[in-house]
């Protein structure tokens, strides 16, 4: 079971009361904002990795990625 901590924001009083005028709860919509977030910067520090890898890659010439293979299938 996950451990939680509690995370407070200021929002204008306003606010607030709209929504629990219109029964939003502010728990629920925080932690899903929070966790899209985190996946949203997940996914692009990974599209970021990859498109390095990819120029990495790109260096190296097609045949040693063809005998690097060859030499792996002939281990087994």
């Amino acid at each position: 079971m996950s451990k939680y901590i509690t995370v407070s924001a200021k929002v204008p009083k306003e606010l607030k009361e709209k929504m629990r005028e219109m029964n939003i709860n502010i728990s629920q919509l925080v932690r899903r904002a929070i966790e899209e977030e985190v996946k949203r910067r997940e996914e692009n520090k990974l599209r970021i990795l990859a498109a390095e890898a990819s120029q990495a890659l790109k260096k190296i010439p097609p045949e040693e990625i063809t005998k690097v293979i060859r030499e792996t299938r002939e281990q087994r």
